[in-house]
């Protein structure tokens, strides 16, 4: 199994970026995803889930905000972040059953 995620970087506030996970060494519609994040001194949470038939949850703090998805086709998997905000300033790693990639940094910041 392997997950790569990319699409991080610097963003104003109020900026968007989106999240890329790609994901390979399994069947990949027959899992559930999830996007965590991790800042600097507090612990990993999670942010945002999708299965595999395609139910969404998010995190209160990012609700209406950020949006996740998957390509089946192209075995990925998105977040989509609008109107960030300085606290959504992390780590952000993609996870399946257990598996997490490297994590993409994302910086908030004016």
């Amino acid at each position: 199994v392997q997950l790569v995620e990319s699409g991080g970087g610097l963003v104003q506030p109020g900026g968007s970026l989106r999240l890329s996970c790609a994901a390979s060494g399994f069947r990949f519609d027959d899992y559930n995803f999830g996007w965590f994040r991790q800042a600097p001194g507090k612990e990993r949470e999670g942010v945002a889930s999708i299965t595999n038939d395609e139910k969404t949850s998010y995190l209160d703090s990012v609700k209406g905000r950020f949006t996740i998805s998957s390509d089946d086709a192209k075995n990925m998997v998105y977040l989509q972040m609008n109107n960030l905000e300085p606290e959504d300033t992390a780590v952000y790693y993609c996870t399946v059953s257990g598996y997490w990639g490297q994590g993409t940094q994302v910086t908030v910041s004016s």
